[in-house]
């Protein structure tokens, strides 16, 4: 961002664009997709689904029964989808800056919850970079303790700390997924690395992020960036594609994939492409590497792959890896679900005493390793052998 154009002149922009927006209707506003599905709109007002603007549909990717965080949710299109795709044991919280955008979705909410038979949602105030902060409770605090000189913002620096520790917005490892729906783009430029942060802390272990955006292919040019209505209009704050999916590794995610991908440009300025992109990362793999004589095989078509952390998986052979690489990997809801094959121990190995291993190290598991070096087991051959009739061979 240059001199000529402030971070206040761009939060400004931004707030009054979205504020503007859920006065009118807004068509130019981000990247408009209509893949929603039908059934899920029907319980919508028209206010709300002429007053969305996304750019994709990370709802599709949300199961029942599950918390989820929409950030970013406007006028409430979302949330109320996701409403009603977690059912009524799921719980939905959308996160919103903006105070015209949290009326809008907090007026239809009796209405909706009365059509659905429950209500499950709930709009709160805060920075989608900073979702430890209520901001509601910032300015009730601040209206019983008003700022009246310099030295007041100390202590309305402690009052946030303090709400940070003590009330949090959203609590550490509470939430099963975080969707997001053209949004991350409008966070000012250092603050998104803070906000990916944000993200990951927020998700349960095993949780995930579906986040749908505008990147572009290059980097906007400085006359893109000087624009302050490409600002809000989700242009000048775009990730560069690469750098996008690079933001949730540094995080520490892992199984990061694209999902969808749009062919054809959105918006072409100054020769940059910008366009959606929706991508799905999960939370996970962190903790101590521990020894229990597993195996996984990869199954093609690569000749081998590579994963976030450097483990390689060459195609057919048995590779070492520790516990836990081995239920990411082969679990029913991992990111890698049905490209390895899991090879167990033939007894299982107590984790409170075993030793820990470096399962970069890239080696090949000696089958005897899993299966024990006692054993010497011989079968005769199972009834409806393979490859005989009423067998299975492939």
């Amino acid at each position: 961002m240059s001199n000529s154009l402030t971070t206040y002149d761009v939060e400004r922009e931004v707030l009054q664009r979205y504020r503007s927006g859920a006065e009118a209707v807004e068509p130019a506003l981000c990247c408009p997709t209509t893949h929603y599905e039908a059934d899920y709109l029907k319980v919508l007002p028209a206010e709300i689904i002429e007053k969305d603007y996304g750019c994709g549909n990370p709802e599709r990717h949300v199961q029942a029964g599950e918390t989820v965080v929409d950030l970013g949710s406007g006028a409430g299109k979302i949330a109320y989808i996701l409403a009603q795709k977690v059912g009524q044991a799921g719980r939905v919280i959308g996160v919103d800056f903006n105070d015209a955008m949290l009326s809008l979705a907090r007026k239809h909410q009796p209405a909706i919850a009365g059509k659905l038979g429950y209500d499950n949602v709930r709009f709160v105030k805060g920075r989608i970079q900073d979702l430890a902060l209520d901001v509601e409770a910032v300015d009730a605090w601040m209206s019983a303790h008003p700022l009246k000189q310099s030295g007041d913002l100390a202590m309305l620096d402690a009052a946030c700390a303090r709400l940070r520790q003590e009330a949090p917005l959203i609590a550490t490892e509470t939430v099963d997924v975080v969707v997001s729906n053209c949004v991350l783009n409008l966070v000012r430029p250092q603050d998104k690395a803070q906000l990916f942060g944000e993200i990951f802390r927020i998700l349960k272990r095993g949780g995930r992020a579906v986040i749908s955006d505008i990147v572009c292919d290059e980097a906007p040019t400085q006359a893109i960036l000087d624009d302050p209505e490409l600002w809000s209009g989700c242009i000048a704050g775009a990730f560069r594609e690469d750098r996008f999916l690079a933001m949730f590794e540094e995080a520490g995610f892992h199984g990061i994939e694209v999902l969808a991908r749009q062919e054809e440009p959105w918006r072409v300025i100054d020769g940059v492409e910008f366009r959606s992109l929706t991508v799905r990362a999960f939370k996970g793999k962190q903790g101590p590497c521990l020894e229990a004589n597993q195996a996984v095989i990869y199954k093609g078509p690569w000749k081998a792959v590579t994963d976030d952390d450097g483990h390689t998986y060459r195609r057919g052979e048995r590779m070492v890896v520790c516990d836990k690489i081995y239920h990411l990997l082969t679990g029913a809801g991992s990111a890698y679900a049905g490209q390895l094959i899991g090879i167990p121990p033939r007894e299982t190995v107590d984790l409170s005493k075993a030793a820990t291993i470096d399962c970069r190290r890239n080696a090949v598991r000696d089958p005897r390793e899993t299966k024990g070096l006692a054993y010497r087991e011989t079968m005769a051959e199972a009834a409806g052998a393979c490859c005989e009739p009423g067998g299975n061979c492939g």
